[in-house]
């Protein structure tokens, strides 16, 4: 064509002619002409690919243009799991309006995203993420709850992968002859503290789906009613005896004694981990009676913008294919149905095929009282306990064949074991006159529990051995509101911000000392010198069948305290107990 440089309309004798070779002007004009031609074309294909060119190249399956990167924070255990599938996903130029997608994965606490969301508890590090996939539903619905709802994230409805809560026992502990249910795991009063059994450990239920379910189950087994505090008192001061901080630390405590009757509260998946770094003593595994809490690993989608939920909703659907969860099953999960790899959850090591009975979540609201109650009674008790040592407490049990105050040393002792060894407790004795002109005396200053007293021995042993050799006054009084003010006036002193400070008295009689000061003006000095910014809760056990309650009730309501009166000394373990259980309602207390 370049050579048909001219036409004619009859066409005849063109080609006779002979061609003149262009100046250099000329050429140079052509030269220019065809450059501009050339230019124009280029931008009329770089305008088309504007228009068009974005559909055409995302129909052809390859992508281009700036990279959408997804950021995804799971929890950890299921991290490496993820990563092996998010390396498939990235290679296979998956695309979101003609922009490649990839996926990063990051291990990543779930209760530590759920503080950095809420603000509720300790949180570090980055916790913002495209996508969350914590380890239990638990988490996103303590975040909704805060937010009353609006919670800034879109649940997807999808499961990732699932593992059930089994017990694990170590690997030579003896099987029980039964599977234990929840409300049998733990003590659930006074009586059964001391008495024998395999010894329950869980994770910190603060920052643990598998520790705060296990709260859960136990005091769903014993029941919310107001009547069964002092047995949750019970149960969770149990539990404190033995939580790990985290599962590597619950980890070092199921293998540093193989014989141990013990029993450790974690997932399916977190016992076949533990078996894995544990091969020659794998740990035995076994399903609570009843059926147990499922982890479900949901599927959060945490952005708002548009593309970066397309492409999440890109990686959701990538999880749910037969290659990614044949890499989760791989790694000692279910899937969302509960299928298990037979050849990974062994029978040998006590996993079952079938997935167990599953137990509803836990709702936002039990999971915040649970861990109010946790941390209340976490909390370091400071103590003064002030016993009666009367007259009237050489008087005998019916039944039991000891007097009073035989049976509330027997009570207090079996009541030691309510308290951490972190707790500092210290014992005052009361009658009339019995200190010189003063109607009380110390028998052991407060002190932490395993702090080392004379004679080489512990302020726990003192305590025993104080309460084991206490002897009433046999023709003594009782001088109650004498007591009660010098011993609020000295934990006032002595008053310390990190410790729940309170007083517990025991007695059975009525004030009877002439000299003392009366109800009145002990009721206007305790409101006179307490202070709600250093709250003293006065809580009293008063035994026998003829106290005077309306007294009792007055200074435990001044003080924040509580006043209980039984005719039976024997009862006072149980009465601890829901001492106790007040500072689940207040904070204060016990």
């Amino acid at each position: 064509m370049g050579r048909h440089s001219g036409t004619h309309e009859d066409g005849a004798g063109s080609w006779d002619r002979p061609e003149r070779r262009p100046s250099g002007r000329s050429r140079r004009r052509r030269r220019r002409g065809r450059a501009f031609t050339a230019l124009a074309a280029a931008f009329a294909i770089i305008i088309g690919l504007s228009v068009t060119g974005w559909y055409v190249l995302d129909t052809s399956g390859g992508c281009g243009g700036q990279d959408v990167e997804l950021s995804v924070a799971a929890s950890p255990e299921i991290a490496p799991a993820l990563k092996e599938v998010a390396a498939d996903f990235n290679t296979g130029d998956q695309n979101v309006e003609g922009r490649c997608v990839s996926a990063e994965i990051r291990a990543a606490e779930s209760a530590n995203i759920t503080y950095g969301i809420t603000g509720a508890g300790p949180a570090s590090g980055a916790t913002e993420s495209d996508v969350w996939i914590p380890d239990s539903s638990l988490w996103p619905n303590l975040v909704k709850g805060d937010s009353g709802g609006d919670a800034g994230f879109t649940d997807t409805g999808t499961s990732v992968a699932t593992s059930p809560l089994v017990l694990a026992r170590p690997a030579e502990a003896d099987a029980p002859e039964e599977r234990p249910s929840w409300d049998e795991l733990v003590p659930t009063s006074a009586s059964d503290l001391g008495s024998e059994g395999p010894q329950v450990q869980l994770v910190d239920p603060i920052r643990s789906s598998s520790g705060m379910a296990t709260l859960s189950l136990v005091a769903g087994a014993i029941g919310q009613e107001e009547e069964g505090r002092p047995q949750l008192v019970a149960a969770l001061q149990t539990l404190q005896r033995s939580v790990a901080d985290d599962q590597q630390s619950a980890f070092d405590q199921l293998a540093e004694d193989p014989e141990a009757s013990s029993l450790l509260v974690l997932s399916e998946q977190a016992a076949w981990r533990y078996n894995r770094e544990h091969s020659d003593a794998a740990a035995q595994v076994d399903y609570p009676e009843g059926g147990t809490y499922t982890l479900d690993y949901p599927y959060i989608d945490r952005s708002s913008d548009p593309v970066v939920s397309q492409a999440a909703e890109l990686f959701r659907e990538a999880l749910t294919r037969n290659s990614a969860q044949n890499a989760l099953l791989r790694d000692g999960f279910r899937t969302a149905d509960g299928e298990a790899d037979g050849d990974v959850l062994t029978e040998k090591a006590g996993f079952q095929a079938a997935a167990p009975k599953e137990l509803p979540t836990p709702s936002a609201a039990d999971v915040q009282q649970l861990a109010q109650a946790w941390n209340r009674l976490k909390l370091d008790s400071r103590l003064l306990t002030i016993v009666d040592v009367s007259g009237s407490m050489l008087e005998p049990v019916p039944g039991t064949g000891m007097n009073r105050m035989q049976i509330t040393a027997a009570a207090s002792i079996e009541g030691l074991q309510l308290f951490p060894e972190s707790s500092e407790l210290g014992m005052w004795r009361f009658s009339v006159g019995i200190n010189d002109d003063l109607d009380y005396e110390e028998v052991l200053p407060i002190r932490e529990l395993t702090a080392e007293v004379e004679g080489g021995t512990t302020q726990l042993d003192a305590l025993t051995s104080a309460w084991s050799s206490i002897q009433p006054v046999p023709d003594g009084d009782t001088g109650l509101y004498d007591t009660y003010l010098a011993a609020y006036r000295e934990m006032s002193r002595t008053y310390k911000a990190d410790r729940v400070n309170a007083i517990l008295m025991l007695t059975d009689g009525n004030n009877d000392d002439p000299d003392s000061i009366g109800l009145d003006e002990l009721a206007a000095k305790l409101e006179e010198e307490s202070s709600p910014v250093k709250p003293i809760p006065v809580f009293t056990i008063a035994f026998g069948p003829d106290i005077d309650e309306e007294p009792l009730q007055k200074i435990a309501d001044i003080t924040g305290g509580a006043s209980y009166t039984t005719e039976n000394p024997a009862e006072i373990g149980d009465i601890f107990l829901q001492a106790f259980s007040h500072r689940l309602e207040t904070g204060d207390g016990g």
